[in-house]
């Protein structure tokens, strides 16, 4: 088989590796890629957003599956554009993409199918949002308020205010942080109280398989403080859920959001994240993602043992409850290493010294690419994510901790903390 990977970065080099080493794989292709995906795949220069483009390479060159990694290519459409050409991809379609691209839409249909979810407000303006912080829905001047741009930030679009006068800095100054597109329209919600699990799933329009569960460090430092980022690591580790929170998000928050896209004529087909609160009034959602998280994915697949072309096939074709999708036990761990300056302005051209080194870890490349001398060199705010498995989470820290050591480059910049 012919593979298209859609996207650049970490996540999309674990897909990409995970095509690679699959039996039934012959060309793995990566548009646009990194200098570290083209070790695994031939990379393409075509952007994600380029959908004709895309959908053109895909039937020029005889790709058989198509698997899209980001949420820009699936809210411009691509997977209707696929599909209009009897391209087979991974994603939902423009429509269900609006459960990522718009929180305004995804808050309204949580309240329209019952998801536990946090109360909110949607406001067309700052002016509006302003106004709905003195509604008493979000309680008094010292209360905390999670204000959100309702568009696609790449993880950046949301803060979480302490009290009333920071809510309206934060109000005031979403755009500047998200983007004008993205903060056009501005989600306030109550700042909900509990431990934060990523559940994500393959979804086949009507049945659902889940991965195993996650946490995400969003902050830039440790002890969650600074500015968030894209995602600074991950874990994955069963015991973050007991099977009893399992079960009840699969009858609170699953069911409901499968039955509700079908009813709404969207069948949610391919990956989607649920971003939960585990509240002491039970799991909440504090969001949706269209596509795997990142760095989310790189914890996750080195645990995947079935094929995941196997399961692609299984998505595509409605047979998600037929297959029996196989994880490595024990748990994983992923620390991203980020160049200087990053979230905001990023340093680039730094060389990267030490992967060779690294011999008990899987490293992903982010945000690299080659210089002349034909070194890497570092090309973007996240560069490189390591990656570690064991037994236990510790097993897993102490090796990707003891692994990423190896690594070095001019501003490195990391969390110690991932896990703890």
């Amino acid at each position: 088989m012919n593979i298209l990977v859609v996207g650049s970065g970490g996540r999309e080099h674990a897909i990409c590796a995970a095509f690679s080493g699959s039996s039934r794989v012959g060309k793995v292709y990566c548009a646009n890629g990194n200098a570290g995906i083209s070790q695994v795949a031939e990379c393409v220069p075509i952007n994600p957003d380029e959908i004709q483009k895309l959908a053109n390479f895909a039937a020029s060159n005889a790709v058989d599956l198509t698997f899209v990694g980001g949420e820009t290519s699936l809210a411009l459409g691509i997977v209707d554009e696929f599909e209009k050409r009897g391209l087979r991809i991974i994603g939902p379609t423009k429509a269900a993409a609006e459960l990522e691209a718009s929180k305004a839409f995804s808050k309204d249909f949580m309240a329209r199918h019952a998801v536990p979810t946090a109360r909110y407000r949607n406001a067309d303006s700052t002016r509006a949002a302003v106004a709905f912080l003195n509604d008493g829905v979000f309680g008094d001047a010292h209360s905390p308020v999670v204000v959100k741009a309702s568009g696609l930030a790449a993880g950046k679009g949301v803060v979480v205010a302490a009290n009333r006068i920071e809510a309206v800095e934060a109000i005031q100054g979403l755009a500047s942080i998200a983007g004008e597109a993205a903060a056009d329209r501005i989600v306030l919600e109550e700042c909900l109280i509990g431990k934060e699990v990523s559940l994500i799933m393959f979804a086949d329009g009507e049945d659902f398989a889940l991965m195993p569960p996650t946490r995400d460090h969003k902050r830039i430092g440790e002890s969650e403080t600074g500015p968030n980022t894209g995602g600074m690591g991950t874990f994955t580790d069963d015991a973050l859920l007991s099977p009893e929170q399992t079960e009840q998000v699969i009858d609170e928050i699953i069911k409901p959001t499968l039955k509700g896209c079908i009813e709404e004529g969207f069948p949610f087909r391919g990956i989607l994240f649920l971003g939960l609160m585990m509240t002491y009034d039970g799991p909440k959602l504090l969001e949706y993602n269209v596509r795997s998280g990142d760095p989310e994915t790189q914890s996750i697949l080195v645990r995947l043992e079935t094929d995941l072309v196997d399961v692609c096939e299984a998505m595509l074709d409605g047979r998600l409850s037929k297959i029996d999708i196989k994880w490595k036990p024990g748990c994983s761990a992923t620390v991203v290493l980020a160049a200087e300056g990053y979230p905001y302005s990023p340093r680039k051209g730094d060389v990267i010294r030490g992967l060779a080194d690294v011999t008990e870890a899987i490293v992903f490349h982010a945000g690299t690419a080659r210089n002349e001398a034909g070194e890497f060199v570092t090309s973007g705010g996240r560069v490189l994510v390591v990656t570690a498995t064991g037994d236990t989470l510790d097993a897993a820290l102490s090796t990707a901790y003891r692994e990423l050591s190896k690594i070095s480059f001019e501003g490195m910049q990391f969390r110690r903390d991932i896990g703890r």
